[in-house]
């Protein structure tokens, strides 16, 4: 079951959201990159959403590329990452989240 706006808006402490498709080659490629990133941070909830057109929750937060990763914080926006390419990028958000 896929998780809601509403869900997520009542989420507390670190979350990421992984916006993205199973067949998309891009998040193929990405996929050791997000998963090393999220295996250093235990403790930080993840929620990978199978997205795509109609699709509510990748609507509410504006996603148009995969993938899309979405740090929260409390429910809240605090970094977003459009299509990592390098560690850093997940990192510097890593950060950011607190």
């Amino acid at each position: 079951m896929e998780i809601t706006r509403s869900e997520v808006d009542a989420l507390s402490g670190a979350t990421v959201l992984e916006f993205g498709a199973g067949w998309c080659p891009i998040c193929q490629g990405a996929r050791p990159l997000i998963d090393r990133a999220l295996a250093a941070h235990p403790n930080v909830r993840h929620h990978r959403v199978e997205d795509g057109k109609g699709k509510p929750l990748g609507r509410s937060y504006r996603v148009k590329l995969w993938p899309t990763l979405i740090f929260l914080r409390d429910g809240k926006e605090v970094a977003r990452v459009v299509r990592p390419k390098h560690a850093s990028e997940l990192e510097t958000a890593f950060r950011d989240l607190g």
